[in-house]
């Protein structure tokens, strides 16, 4: 609890499960481009996290990697990004919005479930990433789920999304 701060190398390329754990001094992150995935739980717990930049090489984060994060507002996923696991953002009750990549092909179970002050998700992906259960933005303050214009019709009708439907709008211009 006493950690506040932390560079992370530009030659450190994973961080491993539970890594963070319960680091609730933490208040800010950057992980740099080099690193590529990120475990289970890396940053469970860390409930004075307030942001972090994740860098353009992660391609994968595992289970729970930022669950109870409860001070955490933003968060932006890169385009690199192809699997988000379940529980990733769990209980991040202050998350107020959420952008994920392009690259996102399936979204774990609750991922996104019980950020309760969640006002916009924002997913660039012009075919829906599968969604392993309907309830991965469940409990999220009924925000808008903001796609590409062009896959609005896509996302409402695909499988899990389209109990979301009311919620699917084109990403504003």
């Amino acid at each position: 609890s006493g950690l506040t701060s932390c560079t992370i190398g530009s030659g450190v390329t994973s961080i491993s499960e539970q890594t963070f754990y319960r680091c609730s001094g933490l208040t800010s992150i950057d992980i740099p481009d080099s690193v590529r995935s990120i475990g289970w739980g890396a940053f469970y717990y860390c409930t004075g996290l307030t942001s972090c930049t994740i860098g353009s090489g992660v391609t994968s984060f595992s289970t729970g990697a930022f669950e109870d994060c409860t001070s955490l507002t933003s968060i932006n996923i890169p385009n690199g990004v192809t699997s988000i696991g379940y529980y990733l953002f769990y209980g991040c009750t202050s998350l107020t919005s959420v952008t994920i990549g392009s690259s996102v092909t399936e979204i774990g179970d609750d991922a996104f479930c019980d950020c309760s002050s969640l006002t916009r998700v924002t997913c660039l992906a012009t075919t829906p990433p599968a969604l392993s259960r309907y309830d991965v933005f469940k409990n999220t303050n009924n925000c808008p789920i903001y796609v590409p214009a062009e896959s609005v019709d896509t996302y409402k009708a695909a499988s899990n999304w389209s109990s979301y439907a009311s919620r699917i709008q084109a990403i504003p211009k």
